[in-house]
């Protein structure tokens, strides 16, 4: 009987055993394939590391205002995310363009929200730029450059537009100012917002 006990006692370790080293290796390879698709993504030659199809990356950001926005809280609108910053000459060339061409025909279009998104200034800076560029669009600010880095390399340039739709997925991304690639930004938001 004896013996009997001690043989049933090994099976279940055994068992027991089998079943903790599944668990484990299971374990281990779900850990390991999540770490490695949260890996950064490999930029694309304008420094993106989102693509066009993907879902926009959520952040909170505090506007000029001292609102906080949170873009999730956007879905179900046309969303425009602008970056900027006062030392960008390109970005001061185009927003003249944004907010006569896409902020003054759509900004009573409760499906449309336009953000301006300056990277890494503090307020002082960002509010005498807006000034300076007489630009009326809400604009935030990106201490340490955070909520650009979710959508390109931190060290990138800007000025970059991205394009997201009602779905939350980012539809159009431009870099610098090309008046042929502003044209098809204005021409999408038309459309997507028909």
């Amino acid at each position: 009987m004896t013996l009997f006990f001690v043989y049933l006692t090994r099976f279940l370790m055994n068992e027991c055993m089998r079943r903790f080293l599944s668990a484990l290796i299971l374990g281990g390879c779900l850990l390991f394939g999540n770490a490695s698709s949260m890996q950064a993504q490999e930029p694309d030659a304008a420094g993106y590391i989102v693509k066009v199809g993907e879902t926009a990356p959520d952040f909170e950001m505090t506007l000029t205002t001292g609102e906080k926005i949170r873009l999730s809280s956007l879905r179900g609108k046309v969303v425009m995310l602008q970056f900027t910053a006062s030392w960008c000459g390109v970005c001061r060339k185009e927003m003249p363009f944004i907010e006569r061409d896409i902020w003054q025909k759509h900004k009573d279009n409760a499906s449309f929200a336009l953000l301006g998104i300056d990277r890494d200034e503090p307020l002082e800076k960002v509010n005498a730029f807006i000034k300076q560029t007489k630009v009326t669009y809400p604009m935030g600010l990106d201490p340490g450059a955070d909520i650009f880095a979710k959508y390109a390399e931190r060290q990138a340039g800007i000025t970059r537009n991205v394009l997201i739709d009602k779905d939350g997925k980012i539809v159009l991304m431009t870099r610098l100012y090309n008046e042929d690639e502003f044209a098809s930004l204005c021409k999408k938001i038309d459309e997507l917002l028909k």
